[in-house]
């Protein structure tokens, strides 16, 4: 117990300093931008780029979750995709919904969480193909991928579902806490971003504080000896990508409420973007090293760079070269770390 808790302690110290340093860098480049460009540092752009990153830190925090196992989760994007499409077709009731009376599941509550209840079946789903019948977390979740974006289709025939739901778009408008800003504006928490924190300070409990959380460490570490210790190693990963998909199912109502539509081909190349910024965050992709602000302060860096790219008149594609670099580099770095431990 002793080890286990000095272990603990050691990676608890290191995730603190490596989101520090993150953050430091972040505001480093924030700080840059605002020399650079003359909109940069405004509250518009800011509250601009809230919006931006808050949907890829909710993913990136899922998909964390199922890292630290030394899982992977490339359906992320298609299940957003998907919530996205459920929770507007439980809104209008159009498509093959229109005959039927919902009552309750047409009510933003009600449509909300069976979205979310969908998401813990794909989770579930995941758990089943990756436990019980042994295929590669790789493999399982780019087949869902697939599977989804067609069902998706094949529901919607290709078209696109219109939110008219004033108070359901409304949200990702609306803000909560205001203060004056530097610029002479007023400068006001989008609601979305206020989402993460209900998202993180839950996470940031449960991987930290809890037996379930030090588990998903202890998979990702050694699973057969985490099986040997007692751990339900079957259930940690049924929970793991439970969490992911509720993740991304939260992201894809959060997506449906921005942008007022449900599209199952939405919020595609989104997984490439959560795993970057879990990757950048300081998560191992070989396991049992991650953290919950990590992933979030990965998702600001990468989108301040998309956003600074774009206020900077830089050609687009530019980004994805900077995102795949900084990938390798972090990659490169972690398994020399693993080698000299």
């Amino acid at each position: 117990m002793d080890e286990v808790d000095a272990a603990k302690g050691r990676r608890d110290r290191l995730a603190l300093l490596l989101s520090l340093t993150l953050f430091l860098l972040l505001a480093a480049m924030w700080v840059a931008l605002s020399f650079a460009t003359g909109t940069f540092w405004s509250s518009v752009n800011i509250v601009n780029l809230l919006r931006q990153g808050a949907m890829i830190a909710v993913l990136a925090v899922g998909e964390t979750f199922v890292i630290i196992t030394a899982g992977i989760d490339l359906s992320v994007g298609a299940v957003t995709g998907f919530a996205s499409m459920i929770v507007a077709l439980l809104l209008t009731g159009s498509g093959w919904l229109t005959p039927l009376h919902l009552g309750f599941l047409s009510t933003i509550p009600g449509a909300v969480c069976a979205t979310l209840a969908i998401g813990v079946l794909i989770g579930l789903f995941h758990g089943f193909g990756i436990v019980r019948m042994g295929l590669p977390p790789f493999i399982m979740t780019l087949a869902t991928l697939n599977i989804l974006r067609g069902i998706g289709l094949l529901i919607t025939r290709g078209a696109t579902i219109s939110i008219t739901n004033d108070a359901f778009t409304g949200f990702s408008l609306s803000s909560f806490g205001s203060f004056p800003f530097t610029d002479g504006s007023t400068f006001r928490v989008p609601a979305l971003f206020w989402m993460v924190l209900l998202v993180a300070v839950p996470g940031y409990v449960f991987l930290g504080h809890t037996r379930w959380g030090r588990y998903l460490f202890a998979i990702g570490s050694n699973r057969e000896a985490a099986r040997l210790s007692g751990v339900n190693t079957r259930a940690i990963t049924y929970l793991a990508y439970v969490l992911c998909s509720f993740c991304a199912s939260f992201v894809g109502v959060l997506l449906a409420m921005r942008i007022g539509i449900g599209n199952p081909t939405q919020a595609e190349g989104w997984e490439l973007q959560a795993i970057a910024s879990s990757v950048i965050g300081g998560t191992s992709l070989f396991g049992a090293v991650g953290s919950v602000q990590g992933p979030i302060i990965g998702s600001f860096i990468l989108t301040t760079i998309n956003n600074g790219a774009n206020l900077l008149n830089l050609n687009s594609f530019w980004q994805l070269v900077i995102t795949g670099a900084l990938i390798i580099l972090i990659v490169y770095f972690d398994n020399l770390r693993r080698k000299k431990s």
